[in-house]
């Protein structure tokens, strides 16, 4: 199957599947929160605010993870160039920060966020796949997709300069068809999203539920860089993103770990903390 890419001007301005979907996804996820939100009882303006300062702590930090990826610095500032680990980290650290300014537990932050962040991810992967970005290495499965205008395309030339294994013989300009990866993220993440969601009302520790998150999105990234076509296995058969994936799933574990048992504590409906027994 030959797939082209989603993009068309309005007034001048280019429009691209990804900026939509991205769009769309920061959008849904701040829905997801407001539902749990109402359904706790608790101030849904905190999704709203949630969701501005994972935009912009998202982006700055998917932006600079980028350019220390390729050392180069006009990457800042150019359309393309938006790496998922470090719009995560970045988003962590401005929504944990707009949290403690509005004096809201990180905890229930944690808590709150587990689902949306499952989601909106979702949705970035179909804006990758609209663009043709992220796919994977040749195959000749019959769902194997071409992209002639992806980023790269994935003609053999192209693929090569990624340093990617393609049969020899392949003339440089065939147009190979490759793994969707892209799609493959995309079903993984709807059903984490749906885990996620069924679970939301445990019995565990409040931020179990971002514990459970870290581990399931470290693993699923983990197994699907295997087949992403890349240019960055920095360390031997495993790329830079596979060890942040071990890093997202340890550190996932530790907060299962540390938050299995219900301590009690519970969030009051102007944010606080209340402690057991009071």
């Amino acid at each position: 199957m030959t797939v082209y890419p989603l993009t068309f001007k309005i007034l001048g301005l280019q429009i691209t599947g990804f900026g939509i979907m991205m769009m769309l996804g920061f959008l849904v996820g701040g829905w997801v929160m407001q539902l749990e939100l109402r359904r706790r009882k608790l101030n849904e303006e905190y999704a709203a605010d949630v969701v501005v300062a994972a935009v912009i702590g998202g982006i700055i930090g998917a932006r600079l993870w980028y350019v220390a990826l390729t050392g180069d610095p006009r990457a800042l500032f150019s359309r393309s160039g938006l790496v998922w680990y470090g719009g995560f980290i970045g988003g962590l650290v401005t929504v944990l920060g707009w949290g403690w300014w509005k004096r809201v537990p990180a905890r229930f932050t944690f808590e709150l966020t587990a689902p949306a962040l499952a989601l909106g991810h979702a949705l970035g992967r179909v804006g990758c796949f609209l663009v043709q970005d992220d796919y994977g290495m040749p195959t000749r499965l019959p769902w194997g997709m071409r992209f002639p205008q992806g980023l790269p395309p994935t003609t053999a030339a192209d693929l090569s300069r990624w340093g990617v294994a393609v049969p020899a013989g392949t003339p440089p300009g065939e147009v190979l068809a490759v793994h969707p990866t892209q799609l493959y993220e995309v079903v993984a993440l709807l059903f984490m999203f749906w885990l996620l969601w069924r679970l939301r009302r445990h019995h565990h520790a409040l931020g179990w539920l971002f514990g459970l998150y870290l581990v399931a999105v470290g693993i699923e990234r983990f197994l699907v860089e295997f087949l992403r076509a890349k240019d960055d296995r920095m360390l031997g058969p495993f790329t830079l993103a596979q060890a942040a994936s071990v890093a997202a799933v340890l550190c996932g574990a530790l907060l299962l770990s540390r938050w299995r048992r219900d301590d009690g504590l519970r969030v009051t409906a102007d944010g606080a903390l209340k402690p057991p027994g009071t």
